[in-house]
């Protein structure tokens, strides 16, 4: 079946935006949750490209590959027909790319890059290379060929919260680069995008202090640029092990005794110390879902992998991505 033949399922609840922009504090897992959105979305048949920003390469780190190069090459399929394609934009190449599409430079464009005039043009202009990034990015999103879209959805692994309004923010950038030209124009028509009923930033965090805040703030900022904000995602989730009141000391020899294991006093007093520890941090944790659910945004929970990120893993993680919704309140 090829990209004109394709017609994709439904993307599930919560999941209705052609571009999908996942971000969230380090270390919250979001080039995990973009990947496993990526796979959720081909495994209703939507088929999908998935793009990172950062020159990281954690997309090829995920799924044990090969660095990816500036050209879309696929990456997973699923028997609903939907399929994975994933592309590492590079600025450099999409600045060659920008200048043979508006200047015909070809060539003679090519030919900056030994002179270092691509890294000159991004060092004196910074703005420039956000618009580079998320020019191609809505270059793929609206992509057409033969009066049919290439791609039912794209998932944007984008940079961290706290540079994501400016990255996303590109007219901003732009009017101080070109008030007329190539360059203005483009950037109109990402801001444009960006900011239409297809588009949606998910925000990935933790129950944590700090990535929570700074989910606070993001949502707050893309509300102020106006920029659609999709759902939160809370990842590395897990079941209480315990009820929500404290456990007293013969409730732990009861129960070590039960399971036929010695409830000297030593063992018992280290015992109730991890639990009164577990439901400190349960309230703490039940303390930054409320704040969250005040944002009014859907909230998406996903499990914790005990064994770490693993292709499988993913899967689990799509799984979960198109089906568990939440209601904001």
């Amino acid at each position: 079946m090829t990209a004109t033949e394709h017609t994709p399922g439904s993307p599930g609840p919560g999941w209705p935006s052609r571009l999908h922009v996942v971000t969230g504090k380090g270390g919250t897992g979001k080039t995990t949750v973009a990947a496993a959105l990526a796979l959720a979305l081909a495994g209703v048949g939507q088929r999908t490209l998935l793009a990172e920003v950062e020159g990281r390469q954690g997309i090829a780190q995920l799924f044990g590959i090969e660095p990816l190069p500036y050209q879309e090459r696929r990456i997973a399929a699923s028997p609903a027909g939907g399929e994975v394609r994933a592309l590492a934009v590079d600025p450099e190449e999409a600045l060659l790319e920008y200048l043979d599409m508006f200047y015909k430079l070809g060539v003679a464009g090519r030919a900056l890059r030994r002179f270092g005039a691509i890294d000159f043009a991004t060092t004196i202009a910074p703005g420039l290379r956000d618009v580079l990034l998320t020019g191609k990015v809505k270059e793929a999103t609206t992509r057409m060929v033969d009066r049919r879209r290439v791609y039912d959805a794209v998932v944007l692994d984008a940079p961290p919260t706290g540079r994501i309004g400016r990255f996303l923010n590109v007219t901003a950038e732009t009017a101080r680069l070109a008030k007329v030209g190539p360059i203005k124009t483009q950037s109109e028509g990402v801001a444009a995008l960006l900011r239409s009923p297809i588009t949606a930033v998910h925000v990935v965090t933790l129950l944590e202090e700090m990535p929570v805040q700074e989910t606070l703030d993001a949502v707050g900022e893309l509300a102020g640029l106006g920029i659609p904000v999709g759902n939160v995602i809370v990842n590395a989730t897990q079941t209480p092990l315990l009820g929500s009141g404290p456990v007293s000391q013969a409730e732990l020899r009861r129960g070590l005794a039960a399971a036929g294991l010695p409830a000297d006093r030593a063992l018992v007093a280290g015992l109730r110390t991890e639990t009164q520890e577990h439901l400190t941090r349960r309230a703490l944790e039940e303390s930054l879902q409320a704040d969250l659910v005040e944002l009014g945004r859907p909230i998406v929970r996903l499990p914790l992998l005990p064994d770490g990120v693993t292709r499988d893993g993913l899967d689990l993680l799509a799984g979960a991505l198109r089906t568990n919704r939440a209601p904001a309140g």
